[in-house]
């Protein structure tokens, strides 16, 4: 069994910047892809980052050029730099990890808050 846990949301004003880490756990030999996802209140579910094992990394428009996404293959744990955050930021952010084996699955943390205001 495989855990992720995300950590380092939080209240920041407009402007701001927040960290999220994604730890995984558990029975890992390798992790493909990870993403963070967001959900905002009354929203889909949208994909905000993806980052392959190989570091390729990819982005949303809308936060193009103000989050990194990046990752530590050694510790298993994935990273979202915010910077220049804005009130549509706000929303719960989940991280997905596509975990090897047979068959390879998907996981998914329980998600930590994300709230921009004034």
């Amino acid at each position: 069994q495989v855990q992720l846990v995300e950590s380092g949301g939080g209240l920041v004003q407009p402007g701001g910047s927040l960290r999220l880490s994604c730890a995984a756990s558990g029975s890992i030999v390798r992790i493909y892809a990870m993403d963070w996802y967001r959900q905002a209140p009354g929203k889909q579910r949208e994909l905000v980052a993806t980052i392959t094992s190989g570091g390729v990394t990819r982005y949303e428009d809308s936060v193009k050029g103000r989050f990194t996404i990046s990752r530590d293959n050694a510790k298993n744990t994935m990273y979202l730099q915010m910077n220049s955050l804005k009130f549509e930021d706000t929303a719960v952010y989940y991280c997905k990890a596509r975990v090897a084996g047979d068959p390879d699955v998907d996981y998914w943390g329980q998600g930590t808050q994300v709230t921009v205001s004034s």
